[in-house]
């Protein structure tokens, strides 16, 4: 019997860019390509290993001179909401989040386009297109999801339809040990509702309803105040030197 050997795939690194998280510093990253059949199995390993999904590109910080970048991931079975989230998934009792496989739709860039506007008007994604945002979702190897939150409707339970306006947007990557959140947005006028918070918690529920250990939330970039919200989902873990190990706050703060 001939043995073919597995092919390996080969890692780039990108040249020096000013960081989008901490001044004065500068990013790099490692990454390569997620295609083909082995794609689904790869993206579990380098996910697993710290690495992150764009497209059909896994990258991780290969940063020279800063190690803030951290990779995160809850404890989805162990994890307990606190009052202030109870609220949140309360005043969100009146959307219905339904996962699709991963196709882009007018109503979805709609409310993106809306999104980066009022949110991320400077940021990276700022320009992107209609057909920019269908490659975001379509241009995949593995088992992605795009989750639409509505609110529900009169008829709802009966006939599966009767819902309203898209409120939210999560992509999602289904993976064996956890769910990973790739990109998520929201109508800003609905700022009150707390969506991003809403969306991480629906996220811990659908892991669990599935019996899957983690939802990895990417990273968390110690001394960016606008990724301070990933430390309130407790318990968590984090990859370092030693590999994935339970963050202990208390200990970190002493």
């Amino acid at each position: 019997m001939t043995q073919h050997p597995t092919q390996s795939p080969q890692f780039f690194l990108t040249a020096p860019s000013p960081c989008p998280y901490l001044e004065g510093q500068f990013e790099r990253k490692v990454f390569t390509h997620l295609v083909g059949d082995k794609a689904p199995e790869m993206n579990d390993l380098l996910t697993q290993g710290g690495f992150r999904r764009s497209q059909n590109i896994a990258y991780r910080p290969a940063c020279e001179t800063c190690r803030a970048c951290v990779s995160v991931r809850i404890l989805a079975q162990e994890f307990t909401a606190s009052r202030n989230m109870k609220r949140v998934i309360q005043h969100n009792s009146d959307l219905i989040g339904a996962m699709h496989d991963a196709q882009p739709s007018t109503e979805q860039y709609s409310l993106f386009r809306t999104y980066l506007d009022a949110r991320h008007r400077r940021g990276g994604m700022s320009d992107m297109t209609v057909l920019d945002y269908a490659m975001m979702v379509e241009d995949t190897h593995v088992d992605t999801k795009i989750i639409e939150y509505r609110r529900r409707g009169p008829d709802t339970f009966i006939t599966g339809k009767g819902q309203g306006e898209l409120i939210a947007v999560a992509l999602t990557d289904k993976m064996a040990d956890g769910l990973s959140m790739v990109y998520s947005y929201f109508n800003p006028e609905f700022e009150d509702r707390s969506l991003g918070t809403f969306m991480i918690l629906d996220h811990i529920a659908r892991a669990r309803a599935m019996g899957l250990p983690h939802v990895y939330l990417g990273y968390w970039v110690n001394g960016s105040r606008k990724m301070n919200y990933k430390m309130r989902f407790m318990p968590q873990e984090h990859l370092g030197p030693k590999g994935w190990e339970r963050y202990d706050h208390e200990a970190v703060s002493r």
